[in-house]
């Protein structure tokens, strides 16, 4: 039998409804000649097969019995011999395959491991511990299958679903049930992440969660905030243009109004009146329309039409994002804040005891306010670990504590561009001193971090691209540069030709196609280095000579390299930027990391005579270098990454 989904119309409550149905299609011949067979498609719903059977006399089954996810998942991969796990015997992180078991347990492979349906009708709330495990996505609520040979609790919709489904708004095909072990990016109803189970199209490659292809779709739907009228799905696939988001989106379903020259897609008539939204100081409130002028979104920097829905600050003259671009996952947090207080959380990084005196949050000493002076010792901020080259910073008046003065004014909390929750500065102590690697520039750093406190949210930034803010002024480019490429798209940075990075910045004026990573973007500009008396200037790759060396490893520049160089433009010195900073710049030297079974220590490379690496076995050229123990026994590398 052939088991498939797709959608009928149903009344609930005296209202008309598209609800989600599971079909069986028994084939039944007819009686021509045994060299001739035909078979005719009979739907029957799941909800209506016992009666059909008990009325008819059929040999139909009483009820479907199904099998459980984790058994059908293991039969297919049986099938297609699908290595499901690493070499660890962890599972890999790159399956893609549909899945070929039907969920109905009279047509898998195997006749046992049945999951029991219970159904905890007098369960008032859901235990918010419980997980599907299957899909791992939303908890399964009041109602779900429970399998006793698993001990696992999963969604209904995840077990019973059939290997194809129709959805009203994608019509020209049907979609086949996918698992994938890493995560897609947004489901086309609900724009979250989609990984594990999934419907997919791959035709139009276009995916949604199991939950959203079978959630019910009403007729009407009325929202007094987004119209004054009651709202009608439009009855066929439309190219309309949404009042709301002012996009054509035929992978929506749309709703129009029966009296006025209004539609809106269905995920936009419910969006929330008020957010905050990571790029903007303030809250931003939904407007139906602009007035009249020339409208440009803060966000992706793009012309809005002031004819149709975008997000504007109340407090801002003329600050306005498109609606897509301010609900985009990356950006807003996804909390509705219509009617909530703001909070003012503002905490000072320091306390002021006096003019040019400071007490930091980091330090227990007081700092005081001093001009940077070249006397040949080379100085690193706490903070960043980065050496010190601007004119004012601030020194401990007891010890050898030193902060940039813009590492000093770094707030406690902040928004930052790249995540949509606020961020807390941390400072390295005892706990921290694994380090991290920056969500931005992807360099290890045992310095100061900021992090997200938000329950299984990961996202750490070190101070240098924590203070990164649009516009940026970047001294390699005569134009401010911005946020504004669509996360999907895959930029190749100017400085470095890297297309593994996804934080970039970019330039927006026209005919100008410059874009530079966080890693680039970052680096110090100018540098001071103890053998010159002028500042090193950053230079691209391109600009290296054939005549051009490292002052420090003696080695070639490559032309036309994919690094870029310093270069004192008085003196021709030219150095390797990791000779020059270290491969791992972000991190303080003179502190333990601790790793399995092994010791690691980061020492300056400041002596008379430099250290010979164990594995280059050439003279460490780096400002410092890593001493590994274990057992006892020490060995030196010119880096961790060495």
């Amino acid at each position: 039998m052939d088991f498939f989904g797709e959608f009928q119309k149903r009344e609930i409550e005296g209202k008309p409804y598209l609800v989600y149905q599971n079909v069986i299609k028994p084939q039944i011949q007819t009686p021509n000649s045994s060299d001739e067979k035909t078979t005719i498609d009979n739907p029957l719903s799941i909800q209506n097969l016992n009666s059909i059977a008990i009325d008819s006399g059929d040999n139909l089954p009483l009820a479907p019995l199904f099998i459980c996810p984790d058994l059908r998942y293991r039969l297919t991969a049986t099938v297609d011999n699908i290595t499901v796990s690493g070499e660890d015997g962890g599972i890999l992180l790159d399956l893609f395959f549909k899945l070929k078991t039907s969920p109905l347990h009279g047509d898998s492979t195997s006749y046992y491991h049945v999951v029991l349906p219970l159904f905890w009708c007098n369960n008032k709330e859901a235990d918010p511990d419980m997980d599907c495990g299957f899909c791992e996505g939303d908890k399964v609520g009041t109602c779900y299958y429970y399998c006793v040979t698993c001990d696992e609790r999963y969604h209904k919709e995840c077990v019973e679903s059939p290997l194809e489904i129709t959805y009203p708004s994608h019509p020209q095909h049907s979609l086949q049930i996918y698992l994938s072990t890493k995560p897609f990016e947004h489901c086309i109803l609900c724009s979250r992440k989609a990984h594990n189970i999934i419907y997919y199209c791959d035709v139009c490659d276009i995916y949604m969660h199991v939950l959203c292809a079978q959630a019910t779709i009403p007729f009407f739907i009325d929202q007094p905030k987004r119209h004054d009228h009651t709202l009608t799905l439009f009855p066929r696939q439309a190219s309309l243009t949404c009042n709301v988001c002012g996009l054509v989106n035929k992978l929506h379903l749309t709703y129009v109004c029966s009296i006025c020259n209004f539609a809106a897609h269905s995920d936009c008539i419910h969006i929330p009146q008020t957010i905050r939204m990571s790029r903007h100081d303030h809250r931003i409130s939904f407007t139906s329309s602009l007035p009249l002028g020339i409208w440009s979104c803060e966000v992706c920097r793009k012309e809005i039409d002031g004819d149709y829905g975008a997000y504007i600050c109340n407090i801002c003259s003329g600050y306005a994002v498109h609606t897509r671009c301010a609900l985009r996952l990356d950006i807003w947090d996804g909390i509705d804040l219509e009617g909530v207080p703001e909070e003012d959380e503002e905490v000072e990084p320091f306390e002021r005891i006096s003019d040019g005196i400071i007490l930091h949050f980091s330090h227990g000493c007081q700092l005081k306010l001093t001009t940077y002076e070249v006397n040949g010792e080379e100085k690193f901020c706490q903070a960043c670990a980065l050496p010190i080259n601007e004119k004012n910073l601030y020194v401990c008046v007891e010890c050898g504590f030193i902060l940039h003065e813009t590492c000093a004014d770094a707030p406690r909390k902040k928004f930052h561009p790249l995540h949509p929750h606020p961020l807390k500065q941390r400072v390295a102590t005892a706990d921290l001193e694994r380090g991290f690697s920056c969500l931005a520039c992807k360099r290890l750093s045992n310095s100061f971090r900021y992090e997200c406190d938000k329950e299984g949210c990961d996202c750490v930034l070190d101070v240098v691209c924590a203070s990164v803010s649009e516009p940026f002024d970047y001294q390699g480019h005569p134009h401010p540069l911005f946020l504004a490429l669509d996360p999907k798209e895959k930029p190749i940075c100017h400085i470095c030709k890297s297309t593994k990075v996804h934080k970039v910045l970019n330039c927006i004026e026209v005919e100008c196609n410059f874009v530079i990573c966080f890693k680039c973007a970052t680096l110090p500009y100018m540098v001071r280095y103890k053998h010159d008396e002028h500042y090193l200037t950053f230079c691209r790759g391109d600009e290296a000579s054939g005549a051009d060396w490292c002052e420090l490893c003696e080695g070639k520049l490559a032309i036309g390299g994919k690094e870029g160089f310093y270069k004192c433009t008085y003196c021709c010195t030219t150095l390797h930027i990791n000779c020059l900073l270290g491969p791992d710049p972000y991190l303080k030297p003179d502190q333990t990391i601790p790793t399995d079974q092994i010791e690691v220590v980061l020492q300056r490379n400041n002596s008379a005579s430099r250290q010979i690496c164990s594995k280059c076995n050439i003279r460490c050229p780096y400002p410092t270098f890593a001493v590994y123990t274990k057992e006892m026994v020490s060995h030196i590398r010119c880096a961790l990454t060495c």
